[in-house]
């Protein structure tokens, strides 16, 4: 089917070796796209509308890896959080058409290792993630996607399409963690992962919930998304400031009917906060660790061994996007575009990093947005 003759130039935003952030030519170009065998059986073309900065963008931005394995050595464009409008399809491709708006699950997995068939394809042996390097990502104006990947998504706005993806990541922490209804929840870290987890964790019915920070503007933006729950400032310094001092103060001050939380959620994989979560866990009770840290980390082993504390720990997320789009367009969510703080176009990149990077800025989710993109 032809493409849209109204294509323009194709750039994306990348980073290097060196940390250099910029937006520059890429693949595939308007000549590319309009031409005949782009697309392999399977494949179409995407029109990006809109793309979150996930905190991994801002660590291979500004360090370069994320742990051993996902380095940047070589020119390399950032973004998985992404939603567009279908430009072409393959012959092939019979579940989509050009026009359709859709969100894009940035895993590519090869569907044949043991992980894969087991349905875990997060695991993937061979799997293609879009951003980790050595795969490009989606912050660009047009790219080629596997339709199988691309869920349609109707009446969302491509906002509401971008916010799926560190949906899907809070939802894959409340299924492996078994959250239920009823369920005390301490969640550690207020930033985008831990805001999220919040509304899902409502909608889940746990509570009393309490979310913690360093950041008191996280909290009180915390408490406007939802009222009921309870924030808690962590101080940095001083004698009250230790994991164990810390978690003591959460649990008498909101679990003093439950005792301690019946599961606490971590969202930021530093490893003070982890210990935080162990000290204020319940006896048999579960801390899942959802947030990215260093590759060795100190963690209270005994408080874990003599409380028999369940470790847990997640990367990515699997068979998700289906359920993060029926509960946005339930409304059981609450208006989940209230998580977009900042707003930039493609060509305004490096001043979108610039400002999540920049904790004054008080971004929660940051957008790239095309140009012309109604939100």
């Amino acid at each position: 089917m032809a493409a849209s003759p109204a294509l323009k130039q194709n750039v994306g935003v990348y980073t290097n070796p060196a940390h250099k952030l910029y937006v520059g030519e890429t693949t595939p170009s308007a000549e590319d796209i309009q031409s005949e065998g782009l697309l392999q059986p399977g494949e179409v073309v995407i029109e990006m509308k809109a793309t979150g900065i996930c905190g991994s963008d801002i660590h291979f931005w500004q360090h370069g890896r994320i742990g051993p394995t996902m380095v940047v050595e070589d020119e390399h464009i950032l973004g998985h959080e992404s939603s567009g409008i279908i430009v072409k399809v393959h012959p092939s491709v019979k579940n989509l058409k050009p026009g359709d708006k859709v969100a894009i699950e940035p895993t590519i997995p090869c569907g044949k290792c043991v992980p894969c068939l087991t349905g875990r394809y997060n695991g993937c042996e061979d799997v293609l993630f879009r951003s980790t390097p050595p795969v490009p990502g989606f912050l660009r104006r047009y790219i080629v996607h596997p339709a199988h990947w691309c869920f349609k998504i109707g009446d969302l706005s491509y906002e509401e399409g971008a916010l799926l993806e560190p949906i899907s990541v809070a939802l894959a922490g409340i299924e492996r963690a078994h959250l239920k209804l009823g369920d005390s929840l301490l969640i550690c870290g207020a930033g985008p992962i831990g805001l999220v987890t919040l509304l899902c964790a409502r909608a889940a019915g746990a509570t009393p919930i309490t979310i913690t920070d360093v950041d008191p503007a996280r909290l009180e933006f915390a408490k406007k998304l939802v009222p009921s729950v309870n924030t808690f400032q962590v101080p940095t310094s001083g004698a009250d400031a230790t994991p164990e001092k810390i978690a003591k103060t959460i649990t008498s001050s909101f679990y003093d009917t439950v005792g301690h939380p019946d599961v606490a959620i971590e969202c930021t994989g530093v490893a003070s906060s982890i210990a935080t979560a162990v000290y204020a866990s319940r006896f048999g009770g579960l801390v899942f660790v959802i947030g990215v840290g260093k590759d060795m980390v100190e963690l209270p082993f005994m408080a874990c061994s003599v409380k028999e504390v369940d470790l847990k720990f997640q990367y990515r997320y699997a068979n998700q996007w289906p359920k993060a789009i029926k509960l946005v367009k339930s409304g059981l969510l609450g208006d989940v575009k209230r998580l977009v703080s900042h707003r930039f176009t493609l060509e305004e990149s490096v001043q979108a990093f610039e400002t999540v990077k920049d904790r004054t800025s008080k971004s929660i989710k940051v957008m790239i947005i095309n140009e012309d993109t109604v939100s």
